[in-house]
């Protein structure tokens, strides 16, 4: 396995990783803007713009480019984060320029027609409504919103559906020329590919992105507080959350251990207490999420109305249990072996290796090797772990969301506010 980078003259990065097992490729163009790139009055736009690239260029229909992708037995797909926009596809190895070639007509020559617009206004509406429709993705969004409101990084990404209907295509034309330029962009590709074919493919096709520096993000401000939703769901679904270590920093591999052996597998505290021993919940976990300046740590669960306290109680007992007296060194080294498995045997995928590449690219200017990740993880020891939880324990205010009938959303406050005070980890 090879990894090789060249910038082109535009900027434009190049990072391709030869997996000479595989037949087919994986490959695509991930662009430094994403939601977090957004002003208020355009809340849903950078989503909309990646649906918008696939309705028509200046030479293919929407049905053209599906059509010629899949005569070839090849899939393109693209998506919105906080902080980066995905254009990919993967092919058979012999179709490697065919897969370059939609990608950069889609991205350098969308139209934007107006009738295109309507309809997937339409589509995006929908999935906002498919959101509200489901509890356990919509306490997430609550709990964004508590942790850094009034930002970007506190926002749905899909917008809201009155941002959405507001958005002309003259924002998509000014917000695609402000945040798509060629130094924040990198063409990725891993499997079946050759490095230099694709290198010369690219300085061919990708020729319309500026070499501006794009839209600078202004800082993620963390808060915390409490968010929720009176509705009448068959479980109440909560979050306690806080802020934690980005992505950049030393202790985000320490945010990620924690995450699991608190509630990443059956054998994980919270699983085995709440579920296994008190039957309160069928799903709690934990999760570690980083950004470039920030993060939020966190538990979910769900529950029936009546045991929401008790199962607040649980969480708040392990997350306490932790920061007083650390993990111990059997679920530590459970939580880095489930860790370094997961890690390995997603970048088997060609998929996730194109993925990281350009990520890693992106982000640290560089790649991470398998080797580096693999030691950051085993570097972690039970005093880092227990200094986390510890300073999770001091936090006063930790976000809370939940979403469930009248009374609920008190009670979790009050059970998470109130002990943290009283509790709180010297």
């Amino acid at each position: 396995m090879t990894i090789e980078t060249t910038t082109l003259p535009s900027g434009l990065r190049v990072v391709t990783c030869h997996m000479p097992q595989l037949e087919t490729a994986s490959l695509g163009v991930w662009v430094n803007s994403g939601a977090r790139s957004e002003s208020p009055d355009e809340h849903g736009l950078a989503h909309l713009l990646e649906h918008m690239a696939f309705k028509g260029t200046k030479t293919r229909s929407a049905l053209q480019i599906a059509e010629e992708i899949e005569a070839v037995g090849g899939a393109v797909n693209a998506m919105t984060s906080f902080e980066t926009t995905d254009y990919f596809a993967r092919v058979l190895r012999e179709h490697v320029p065919l897969a370059l070639e939609i990608l950069a007509d889609i991205l350098q020559n969308p139209v934007f027609a107006p009738e295109d617009m309507v309809r997937e206004k339409k589509v995006i509406l929908q999935e906002i409504a498919s959101v509200q429709d489901a509890p356990d993705e919509l306490v997430f969004e609550l709990a964004q919103e508590a942790a850094f409101p009034d930002q970007p990084l506190g926002r749905s990404i899909l917008g809201t559906a009155d941002s959405v209907r507001a958005l002309t295509r003259d924002d998509l034309a000014a917000y695609r020329e402000a945040a798509y330029s060629a130094p924040r962009m990198v063409l990725g590709a891993a499997g079946a590919v050759d490095h230099d074919e694709i290198v010369i493919a690219a300085e061919s096709l990708f020729t319309a992105f500026p070499g501006n520096e794009g839209r600078p993000l202004a800082p993620a401000r963390f808060v915390g507080g409490h968010r929720s939703l009176k509705r009448r769901f068959e479980q109440s679904h909560i979050v306690i959350g806080f802020e934690a270590p980005s992505f950049r920093d030393d202790a985000y591999f320490t945010s990620l251990i924690y995450s699991v052996l608190l509630g990443g597998g059956m054998s994980s505290r919270l699983f085995q207490e709440a579920r296994e021993r008190r039957g309160l919940c069928y799903d709690i976990h934990a999760f570690g999420w980083g950004f470039s300046d920030s993060g939020l740590f966190g538990v979910h669960a769900a529950t029936v109305d009546a045991q929401v306290e008790e199962l607040v109680q649980v969480i708040m007992t392990e997350l306490r249990s932790v920061a007083l007296e650390g993990p111990n060194a059997a679920e530590l080294e459970r939580a880095k072996a489930q860790l370094k498995a997961s890690l390995l045997m997603s970048l088997e995928s060609s998929e996730a290796r194109a993925a990281q590449v350009a990520r890693d690219t992106l982000v640290f200017g560089r790649q991470l090797t398998t080797k580096e990740l693999i030691e950051r993880i085993e570097n972690v020891n039970a005093a880092d772990v227990g200094a986390l939880a510890a300073g999770f324990a001091l936090v006063k205010e930790p976000v809370t969301a939940s979403i469930g009938p009248a009374g609920v959303s008190e009670r979790l406050r009050e059970a998470v506010v109130e002990r943290a005070a009283r509790e709180t980890v010297h």
